[in-house]
C-alpha cells in the first residue's frame, strides 16, 4: 500500500493480503502445522527470510514468535477439530447451518471491482471454498443490502455523493468503518450492481436495511443503468476504465419524510416508501423479506 501512494487500494493493512499471497504460494501457515512444530518452525523462518529480502531489514523476533506459538498451539488444541467432517456430520444429522458473508460482492477477489478488493471470495462461492460445503447442500441464499449504497476504501463507485445529500446519508447513517474508523463513501442505491451481485449470488430473498436513514430526503434516487461511450449499459462492466468515464442513470422517487423507526410491519409503512422496496423488488425479481427500520434489533419488519 506505501509503494501504490496515492493509488492505494485503501486495505485496512492489518496483513489480510500478505496471508492469502502465502496460502497462494504455497508457503502459508495453517492450523496443523501447530502440532508438527518442527514443521511450523521451519516455515515461519523460510516466510520471514523471504520478507526480509522482499521488505528490506525490519525488526522481528522470530523467537520470541515461536515460542508464543508454542503457547497458543497449547491453548486453541481443545477447539481444533476436523471442520469438514463436522459440518457433514451435523447436515447429516439434518442441522441447519447458518453462515454469514463479511464483505460485500464488489470486494469479491473474483468478481469484484478489481484490484480493488480483498483477497478471497466474499460471494457465495466463499461458502463452498471456505467450509467445504457442496452447492448442493445450499438451500436459501439471503442478501443483504442497505437501502442506499456505501463503499470503504479506493475504487469505482459511479452513484458516490460527494455533496451535501452524501454528506447527510453518512451522518444519519453514521457510515463509519467499524475497524478502521474511515468514514465510508455514500451514495444512492445502485441497482446495476445489486443485480449483478444477484446474478452471482442467486438470492432467494433481500433483507434490505437501514431503510430508515432515507426518511429526511424529499426525492430519492435510484440508479437504473450506466451510460458508456454512448450506449446504454444495464450490467457491471469488467473495465474500470470504462467505468471511470461513466453517466449513472437515474429514477427519481418521491420520499415520504416521515419517520418510519415505529413501524413494524409492511402496512404501516408510508406509500411512497412501500413503493420504494416495490420497484427494488421488480427490478431484481426478488422479494424482500425484512426491512430494517432502525438500528436496534427489534426495529426490523419480517414481510
Amino acid at each position: 500500500e506505501g509503494e501504490l501512494g496515492r493509488g492505494s487500494i485503501g486495505t485496512t493493512k492489518k496483513g489480510i493480503g500478505p496471508a492469502y499471497s502465502s496460502k497462494a504460494s504455497r508457503s502459508g501457515l495453517r492450523v496443523h502445522h501447530l502440532y508438527h512444530f518442527e514443521e511450523f518452525e521451519r516455515r515461519l523462518r523460510t516466510i520471514v527470510e523471504a520478507r526480509h529480502k522482499r521488505y528490506g531489514d525490519f525488526e522481528y523476533d522470530v523467537e520470541a514468535e515461536l515460542q508464543r506459538y508454542r503457547q497458543l498451539a497449547d491453548r486453541l488444541r481443545p477447539f481444533v477439530i476436523d471442520s469438514v467432517e463436522y459440518l457433514h456430520k451435523e447436515l447429516a444429522g439434518g442441522k441447519r447451518i447458518l453462515v454469514e458473508g463479511a464483505n460485500a460482492l464488489m470486494l469479491d477477489i473474483d468478481f469484484g471491482t478489481y484490484p480493488y478488493v480483498t483477497s478471497s471470495n466474499t460471494g457465495i462461492g466463499g461458502v463452498c471454498t471456505g467450509l467445504g460445503i457442496p452447492p448442493s447442500k445450499i438451500g436459501e441464499v439471503i442478501g443483504v443490502a442497505k437501502a442506499y449504497t456505501t463503499r470503504v476504501g479506493g475504487g469505482p463507485f459511479p452513484s458516490e455523493l460527494t455533496d451535501d445529500v452524501g454528506q447527510k446519508l453518512r451522518d444519519v447513517g453514521a457510515e463509519y468503518g467499524v475497524t478502521t474508523g474511515r468514514p465510508r463513501r455514500c451514495g444512492w442505491l445502485d441497482l446495476v450492481v445489486l443485480r449483478y451481485s444477484n446474478m452471482i449470488n442467486g438470492y432467494t430473498s433481500i433483507n434490505l436495511t437501514k431503510l430508515d436513514v432515507l426518511d429526511v430526503f424529499d426525492t430519492i434516487k435510484v440508479a437504473v443503468s450506466y451510460t458508456i461511450n454512448g450506449k446504454e449499459v444495464t450490467s457491471f462492466p469488467a473495465s474500470l476504465e470504462d467505468l471511470e468515464t461513466a453517466t449513472v442513470n437515474y429514477v427519481s422517487l418521491p420520499g415520504w419524510k416521515e419517520n418510519i423507526s415505529k413501524c413494524r410491519s409492511f402496512d404501516e409503512l408510508p406509500e411512497n416508501c412501500k413503493a420504494y422496496v416495490r420497484f427494488i423488488e421488480r427490478d431484481l425479481g426478488v422479494p424482500v423479506k425484512w426491512i430494517g427500520v432502525g438500528a436496534g434489533r427489534e426495529e426490523m419488519i419480517a414481510m
